[in-house]
């Protein structure tokens, strides 16, 4: 699919579909201008109340003959007061998603002619996420990308920069949405190293052995049960001045998770392809930061485990000693990400970051919390949380932070173990996994981010065709670039 900038008038656009933007409070000025070409359609749709430019409804318009462009897609971008980049994110992926439904050879979005670049640049990617689903395995697809896809009022820093986020946030979905046959610890590697050559990132890969020289038992007894071996990616990216201390993302990345011998339910274990969603984040986040260029330094880390059952399944009741020297009780072989996270939360100590932010499919606690839309956030630094959720705020990806009282450090504590990988009961779940989590960052910033929500979708929505979100990879670009000085 190509994307260009067109500085042709909506009268000169011959393709087959032009999208528009209305607004609850009036027609954008390309709306306007072609609402007087089409013979006032629009607004008579508008008068009528089938038009209302409520957020993400679409309606399509068949222009009339002798146009040269065969349909009209109206987007409704709701209030102007309340425009941002969620909106036209969502705006665009839901017009793109509308676009794919059709085989379309060439379509123009004119959705405003005024926006500032950082909206022009979301709703450019959004464009290029909204046409791709998760039928990726389907002979016969129900979202067909188009040939082209025109935008008006874009310059060519404003093509790049949103081709290469839209990308970054499709990549993510795509491992995803990948199944567990096709995404394991190997392949994520190879992935992995291919985004690193095209996007000159530096990258590490400890297989193994190299993972057992590290002393990394921990992430070595999730893996025990499967027969696909376990690695850990180290990509980093030197944009910023040598010396400076790096951001630090670490993903949780468990490629298939059965819940080892605290086997899960089938219907528990459906999407369980998807419990490497963190992993899968942070190298959609390090390819749209390399790509955008940012003059920053910082490192990507990727745990990647299967949690399989076998004869050597690492078992109830285990004593595990993680690279950290911290030795662990396993009490339940299901809450196996935060054992994964242990040891490559040391590892990223090992860079000395500025802080750290992890991110991880960690507990269905977390849902029960706060839904299936919004991420929970869990620090032990309150100014560097504020930092992660205003980037948050400005992306319009939801997410909320949780109480990190001590009492809940005491349920993580072991009788027999300096802790163990369960909290006290069900209550809680979610703090305290990541209260166990923060025994393995010592003293520097850390913010731990549950997307275990908003990361996958069951059911499509108008502007996600259902399965990987490829949520939090712009909040990660937009703290990253939070962090240039000056």
């Amino acid at each position: 699919m190509k994307v260009t900038a067109t500085e042709h008038k909506i009268a000169d656009f011959s393709g087959d579909v032009i999208v528009v933007g209305v607004y609850e409070d009036g027609l954008s000025p390309p709306a306007d201008q072609l609402d007087n070409l089409i013979g006032g359609s629009i607004t008579r749709l508008v008068e009528s109340g089938d038009i209302a430019g409520k957020p993400n409804e679409i309606t399509q318009i068949l222009a009339p003959s002798g146009f040269p462009t065969i349909r009209v897609f109206v987007i409704g971008l709701g209030k102007k007061e309340d425009l941002g980049i969620r909106r036209v994110y969502e705006a665009a992926c839901t017009a793109s998603a509308a676009l794919s439904a059709k085989k379309v050879e060439k379509a123009a979005f004119y959705l405003d002619d005024f926006w500032p670049s950082e909206l022009l640049e979301q709703a450019i990617a959004g464009s290029i996420v909204g046409c791709h689903g998760q039928d990726i395995y389907r002979q016969e697809k129900k979202q067909t990308p188009p040939g082209e896809i025109v935008w008006s009022s874009a310059t060519q820093e404003n093509l790049e920069k949103g081709i290469a986020l839209g990308n970054s946030v499709n990549l993510t979905r795509s491992l995803v949405n990948r199944c567990a046959n096709d995404i394991y610890p190997a392949t994520f590697a190879e992935e992995a190293a291919v985004v690193a050559e095209n996007h000159d990132l530096n990258i590490e890969v400890w297989d193994k052995e190299k993972l057992t020289q590290e002393k990394c038992g921990s992430l070595l007894a999730v893996a025990r049960g499967s027969v696909r071996d376990p690695r850990l990616v180290i990509l980093r990216y030197n944009g910023g001045e040598k010396g400076d201390p790096p951001l630090a993302l670490v993903g949780k990345g468990v490629t298939f998770d059965s819940g080892g011998l605290s086997l899960k339910p089938s219907d528990s274990m459906i999407t369980m392809k998807s419990d490497m969603a963190g992993a899968a984040t942070v190298l959609g986040a390090m390819k749209a930061i390399a790509s955008w260029k940012l003059p920053v330094n910082v490192v990507g880390l990727c745990g990647l485990v299967e949690n399989m059952v076998s004869g050597d399944s690492y078992k109830l009741g285990d004593i595990l000693t993680a690279r950290s020297g911290k030795t662990i009780e396993v009490l339940n072989t299901d809450a196996e990400g935060r054992l994964v996270l242990a040891d490559v939360l040391n590892v990223a100590l090992d860079e000395k970051p500025m802080a750290i932010v992890d991110l991880a499919t960690l507990t269905g606690a977390c849902v029960v919390a706060l839904g299936t839309d919004t991420a929970g956030l869990m620090t032990n630094e309150p100014d560097w949380c504020h930092e992660v959720q205003q980037a948050s705020l400005t992306t319009g990806e939801k997410m909320w932070e949780l109480p990190m009282y001590p009492e809940f450090g005491e349920q993580v504590k072991s009788q027999i173990a300096d802790i163990k990988n369960v909290g006290d009961g069900r209550w809680g779940g979610a703090i305290t996994a990541a209260k166990f989590l923060e025994e393995f960052v010592d003293d520097t910033p850390w913010t731990h981010i549950d997307i275990a929500g908003p990361s996958f979708a069951d059911k499509p929505k108008p502007h996600c065709s259902g399965g990987a979100t490829g949520f939090a990879v712009r909040t990660l670009l937009e703290l990253a670039r939070r962090q240039i000085k000056g």
